[in-house]
């Protein structure tokens, strides 16, 4: 029988466990993004969303209005190191200080087949989920190294950086670079107080999911009996992983990669289904 997570509002660490803390987390404003920035502000976190678009930072701000802390919403491309340091600089204007937490969250990602991949997607992709991550992550740390301060660094990834990402090249190539990112930063930041770790959902459905993903969700008329567990995740699970990362009693977790998916990912079958071509799959026919 699926065991049902406690219910919204709930935490594991006490309240106002992060009073006093900034959080930034980019692409915060939909999504698993605004359920993670939810979660410490819930804890008394003051929270900053970075997005490109106005909509998103909108969305954001109005899913932090109703908890005491500070909440922020500046414009960033992350591709684009001096606007990150620009929105640093106004994140610190507004907290008074430097934020002690970096949730990079943001990401690009559509189904393609690799051979009719345009070489502008492929770019896209890892300029925005790799180096977009590393640039964001960079410049946080510099401020910290410089001041001389502990933060914490959370990387959102991907269960198919391990597996390969059939139909998904571009995106699971670039998730492999940021689990990768996130052990080497690890270890290069931690004698400076700066933890660095990987976060990779599972199946958390919410409204903000991608068409191709509601339109896989939708085929299928039962999610839970897919999923070891019995059940898909709620999005304030990821929130609540997220928050003990960076939480004192995560302090001796570096460069960990923690998938939060119910075993989904290490499924396998006695007999595996037939071979469905992932042109197939997207509907382009033969080859």
């Amino acid at each position: 029988m699926p065991v049902p997570p406690p219910p919204l509002g709930r935490s594991a660490l006490h309240p106002g466990a992060f009073t006093g803390t900034g959080v930034v987390v980019t692409g915060g404003g939909t999504g698993l993004g605004r359920a993670i920035a939810v979660e410490f502000a819930r804890l008394g976190a003051d929270v900053a969303v970075l997005s490109r678009k106005d909509e998103h930072l909108r969305a954001g701000l109005a899913a932090l209005a109703e908890f005491p802390g500070t909440a922020t919403a500046h414009p960033c491309d992350i591709r684009d190191p001096d606007r990150i340091a620009a929105a640093l600089d106004a994140v610190e204007e507004a907290f008074g200080g430097r934020p002690r937490v970096l949730v990079n969250n943001a990401a690009a990602n559509f189904p393609a087949a690799a051979e009719e991949m345009s070489p502008n997607a492929w770019r896209t992709v890892v300029d925005i989920t790799l180096n977009g991550t590393f640039l964001c992550a960079r410049e946080f740390a510099r401020r910290h190294l410089a001041a001389d301060t502990p933060a914490t660094i959370i990387n959102v990834g991907a269960s198919y950086a391990w597996t390969g990402g059939p139909g998904f090249a571009h995106s699971a190539a670039a998730k492999a670079g940021v689990k990768n990112l996130t052990e080497s930063l690890a270890v290069e930041w931690g004698p400076y107080g700066i933890t660095v770790n990987g976060l990779v959902p599972g199946m958390f459905p919410h409204r903000d999911m991608t068409a191709d993903i509601r339109g896989n969700l939708d085929r299928a008329h039962d999610k839970d009996d897919r999923q070891p567990v019995g059940r898909v995740g709620s999005p304030h699970e990821l929130g609540w992983a997220a928050t003990f990362l960076a939480s004192p009693y995560a302090g001796f977790i570096s460069g960990h990669t923690l998938v939060v998916d119910g075993a989904n990912w290490q499924r396998r079958t006695l007999t595996n289904p037939p071979v469905v071509p992932v042109r197939e799959q997207l509907g382009l026919g033969p080859h």
